[in-house]
């Protein structure tokens, strides 16, 4: 006992320090259990241990009670609710299995026994041992990379569903893609997925659907079951199939707690079958109230977009200027020049007459006998005559030629040119006859009078006359 009781002490456990404390004190039968099952606790870890059922019990707290036993012994074994509803299997009596369990002792009864905390069907340990290995081969080789994983299509045109076609997950995936979208088209790649050849079958259903190439999006659908049961889908060749596929793959198999390799490949992985059909394809309704509201989203951008041409169209309205005004600008323009002309004409003239006087004066000052120089201011008037002369033929010339724009401009001149100004029963200028109808009530102003007349027919020109109205 104290042998023991060193090896606990060395593993950290304090319980039989305290025992050896108390070695002289008398236990009560709670205090002996509880120290003993402190014992056990500390120091077993989680085991896992094989036997046969027996005496199995389901209490009506969903608690599982029975016995674990082999040829020379048996133990208590319980499996409380919280993690029996893991398992999607019933135990039996007579079934080998195994379980991990933790050594206990049931205090109020003084009895050794083991709580669960999981079990498996004895032989199962080996497949999941595959399972991991398998696994863990494939992550490295890349096949579970998120980044080649595609994204669904918003609304695939066909869906390929890989199942039996016995399988009640096919009549739940039918049932879910009929409500959801009912004009969807389904195309059934039959192969077992259960047995020895189920795997090769799936894969080579997985091989047809991708040379045919008539599907958006694959669905692999099993309905729920033992590991044994969905083993097919933990095959390295099926895992290979999909990592191959140019079509994008989505699993739905078993219940939500299954896991098998091929969740780990396909593109997209669902709990269930139904589950996975409801990922594939958008419900009619959604999809009806996406549509509205794109609907709604368009009406609002083509309104803001026509406002705003509505908007600049009034900007340029507002720029724009009218013929008339325009010639108007023109003429105050012009007349702004001819008066500013007329003040450089006047005091250039003056500043030449004033220079001219100047020199009369300097001269007299140089040389006070004027009369010698006669001849010389003659010649000098007359060279100041010519320059004076040439200056106002100059500024006569530009004001000739600013006149001659200023007529060109002038709306009467342009009438008398044979041109005649059209105006509608609004006193609006007519440029295009399109904007008039036949039977328009039309006056005509020619350089001399005006005509009121009514519209009979009209065209966009007169091939047979020139701009200058003569016959060609």
């Amino acid at each position: 006992m104290h042998k023991n009781c060193g090896l606990l002490l060395k593993n950290g456990d304090m319980t039989f320090k305290l025992i050896e404390d108390k070695k002289n004190h008398i236990f009560s039968v709670q205090e002996l259990n509880m120290a003993t099952k402190q014992i056990l606790e500390s120091s077993l870890p989680l085991l896992w241990v094989r036997g046969e059922i027996s005496n199995f019990v389901c209490a009506t707290s969903k608690h599982w009670y029975f016995s674990l036993k082999d040829e020379q012994a048996q133990v208590r074994c319980v499996m409380f609710r919280h993690k029996s509803q893991y398992l999607d299997w019933l135990p039996k009596n007579g079934m080998q299995v195994e379980v991990l369990a933790l050594a206990t002792l049931y205090e109020a009864r003084g009895e050794f026994q083991l709580t669960l905390e999981q079990m498996r069907p004895a032989g199962l340990g080996a497949l999941y041992d595959a399972f991991e290995r398998l696994k863990r081969k494939l992550e490295t080789e890349g096949l579970f990379d998120t980044a080649r994983k595609r994204p669904l299509p918003f609304f695939p045109a066909q869906i390929g569903i890989i199942t039996s076609p016995q399988a009640a997950a096919l009549r739940d995936v039918l049932i879910t893609l009929a409500k959801r979208m009912p004009s969807i088209s389904v195309v059934l790649y039959p192969t077992p997925v259960q047995g020895e050849e189920a795997a090769q079958k799936i894969a080579q259903a997985i091989r047809l659907a991708n040379e045919r190439a008539e599907c958006d999006v694959l669905m692999l659908c099993r309905g729920g079951g033992s590991i044994e049961d969905l083993w097919a889908f933990n095959e390295e060749i099926v895992a290979r199939a999909i990592f191959a596929s140019r079509i994008l793959m989505v699993s739905g198999i078993g219940h939500e707690t299954d896991f098998t390799i091929t969740d780990f490949v396909v593109d997209q992985r669902a709990a269930t079958p139904t589950a996975a059909a409801q990922l594939v394809v958008p419900e009619r309704q959604e999809l009806l109230q996406r549509v509205y509201h794109l609907a709604q989203r368009l009406a609002r951008g083509k309104q803001r977009q026509f406002e705003r041409v509505m908007q600049q169209l009034d900007y340029l309205q507002r720029r724009l200027v009218h013929p008339a005004l325009r010639m108007q600008q023109q003429t105050q323009h012009l007349n702004h020049l001819q008066q500013r002309l007329q003040i450089v004409l006047t005091y250039t003239l003056q500043r030449q007459q004033w220079h001219w006087q100047s020199l009369q004066q300097r001269l007299r000052a140089a040389y006070p006998n004027i009369e010698q120089l006669g001849a010389r201011q003659i010649v000098l008037t007359h060279q100041l005559q010519e320059v004076m002369q040439r200056t106002l033929q100059r500024f006569n010339a530009h004001l000739s030629v600013l006149q001659q724009h200023l007529d060109h401009l002038d709306p009467q001149q342009v009438l008398a040119r044979g041109y005649s100004m059209v105006r509608d029963a609004h006193g609006t200028i007519i440029s295009d006859s399109a904007a008039l109808p036949v039977g328009a009530h039309l006056d005509i102003t020619f350089a001399h009078g005006w005509a009121h007349v009514e519209l009979t027919n009209k065209g966009e020109s007169l091939p047979n006359l020139d701009i200058g109205g003569n016959k060609r």
